[in-house]
């Protein structure tokens, strides 16, 4: 039997800001969704706790810059990509904390939990 794959949702502007990061990023970055898709771990993650409860942070790095991808998979649902970024500080912008917060004060709104 074949593993399950669950679905990914793209909230807001998230599938978007994911196009337009540099190829290399990207494919990584649906590289690391892939594993997550499939119940695994990706390579390098850290806990977002701040944006909300079990959120999680993909962290890519490459040439040009580091990438983060946020994401929630602790809905049966589906995994949901809150936010995807080109971080440009040492410490995560306040705006885009904000973002990932209220798209994730959202879905859990949505979905009733």
């Amino acid at each position: 039997m074949g593993q399950t794959v669950r679905d990914i949702e793209f909230l807001g502007s998230s599938r978007a800001d994911l196009r337009r990061f540099p190829t290399n990023a990207r494919q990584e970055a649906g590289r690391q969704l892939f594993l997550v898709q499939l119940g695994r771990e990706p390579n390098d993650w850290k806990p977002m706790e701040t944006v909300g409860t079990g959120v999680r942070e993909i962290r890519i790095r490459e040439e040009s810059g580091a990438y983060r991808v946020l994401y929630v998979a602790k809905f049966k649902d589906a995994i949901y990509v809150l936010h995807c970024f080109q971080k440009k500080t040492q410490k995560t912008a306040p705006n885009d904390l904000a973002l990932a917060q209220r798209r994730y004060k959202e879905l859990v709104r949505e979905l009733g939990r």
